[in-house]
């Protein structure tokens, strides 16, 4: 192991230890600081960001990552907003569930501590640097992050307005750690440091996921890609539907809660298409659809079968003509990606059957797959959005950074 990589470890346990015995009280008495400071670091982040979004467009980067990566005055001020949220919600580190008295006399009960050391590997999302930050430290973990090279320049800035707020404060540094080399060898050798780190969170693409989850001798939590569908049923109002659409798909782009496909029964299809078409093309989205689709939407082109299964994070939009629910859920079951998908409808049955039948981590009825999301879900911020069903599923809060431990108290049993 490079001996970065190496320091960067034994840093890490060093400041797991000193976070273990935290107050709550210094926790959000920090955050609340961190906060504060990011705010007051603005000019700062932004330089620093405008270097990694020139460098995007120069590298011809889509505009929808583009907006994922770009900072702005209010997306700074929604960071701190995040920490401090964070600060409001009840510290779970600490809390002793499931007290019970054996016939022994044993009390055996569960207590709530952090999984460790947090290793992060994560693409051009610069706020996934403060949010991770303040989810960790919340729970006493610390956080190895090791961002892309497409915002580096970005990430350095925000981990150094968080460390320098952590000494300001007597607070190790090291409860945050950036990892400068971006190189795919040292991400790598990062993905078998199970000596020194605990649980690892992949968060991007589809190749950056399987890459971490192949290569990882470290326990990985999945955040999954977010194939996302909105399935318009025969009795939905489609006014509502048109807006729900529009907002998942536009409201951001380069999103993994963002719709990528449309589903639309027949019976509502000459009615909405058209519509929805014109809506569409007046915020520049592409429309791939099928056959029947097609000739209901001026400007749409045919989809292939790569079409359904695609996660765009593009102005680009699958749309197909489904007969009933049935044929949409097992659409949706066959395709998704297992994140967030919705039915707009005001059938209450085929509401219900939706929720009961479709495999995702967020099922909704009438409402965008935006709100997937921590903030969202009143969470304070997100360490990522779960799409696997072991240990944590969905948007992943303070809890889903915990483990627990047994506690027993006795008074001199013995085992006969």
């Amino acid at each position: 192991m490079n001996e970065m990589l190496l320091q960067l470890g034994k840093n890490a346990k060093d400041a797991e230890t000193e976070l273990r015995n935290i107050t709550t009280n210094k926790k959000n008495e920090v955050l609340e600081a961190v906060a504060d400071h990011l705010v007051e670091c603005t000019e700062r982040l932004l330089s620093a960001n405008a270097i990694d979004v020139e460098h995007g467009k120069a590298n011809h980067m889509p505009e929808g990552l583009v907006d994922r990566l770009l900072l702005t005055r209010e997306r700074i001020e929604g960071m701190a907003e995040g920490l401090r949220q964070l600060v409001s919600l009840e510290d779970p580190i600490g809390e002793v569930t499931g007290m019970k008295k054996r016939p022994n006399g044993l009390l055996i009960g569960q207590k709530r501590v952090p999984l460790g050391v947090v290793g992060i590997i994560y693409e051009a999302r610069p706020n996934v640097t403060a949010d991770a930050f303040g989810l960790c430290f919340k729970t006493g973990n610390v956080v190895i992050l090791k961002g892309g090279s497409d915002a580096l320049h970005s990430n350095e800035a925000i981990v150094n307005c968080i460390r320098e707020t952590l000494g300001a404060h007597g607070v190790t540094e090291n409860a945050i750690q950036l990892i400068a080399d971006t190189s795919r060898e040292t991400a790598a050798e990062f993905m078998k440091m199970n000596e020194y780190v605990d649980v690892l969170i992949p968060r991007g693409g589809k190749g950056l996921i399987k890459a971490v989850v192949n290569q990882s001798t470290i326990p990985v939590i999945e955040t999954g890609t977010g194939n996302c569908h909105i399935y318009v049923d025969e009795s939905a109002d489609l006014d509502m539907a048109v807006n729900i659409i529009l907002n998942a798909k536009t409201q951001r782009v380069g999103v993994c809660n963002a719709c990528e496909s449309l589903l639309v029964h027949e019976n509502v299809k000459e009615k909405l298409l058209p519509v929805l078409a014109k809506r569409l093309q007046e915020k520049h989205v592409e429309m791939r659809a099928d056959k029947e689709a097609q000739t209901l939407m001026p400007g749409a082109v045919a989809a292939t079968e790569e079409d359904w299964g695609t996660e765009y994070l593009d102005y680009i939009l699958s749309i197909k003509v489904v007969h009933n629910v049935d044929e949409a859920i097992a659409h949706i079951n066959k395709y998704n990606t297992g994140h967030s998908e919705a039915i707009i409808t005001e059938n209450y049955s085929n509401a219900q059957k939706f929720l009961d039948e479709v495999d995702a981590a967020a099922v909704y009825v009438n409402a965008s797959t935006r709100f997937t999301d921590g903030f969202e879900f009143g969470y304070g911020a997100e360490i990522g959005i779960s799409t696997q069903k072991l240990h944590a599923r969905g948007p992943m809060g303070l809890l889903a950074l915990t483990t627990t431990k047994y506690i027993i108290y006795g008074n001199g049993q013995i085992r006969p």
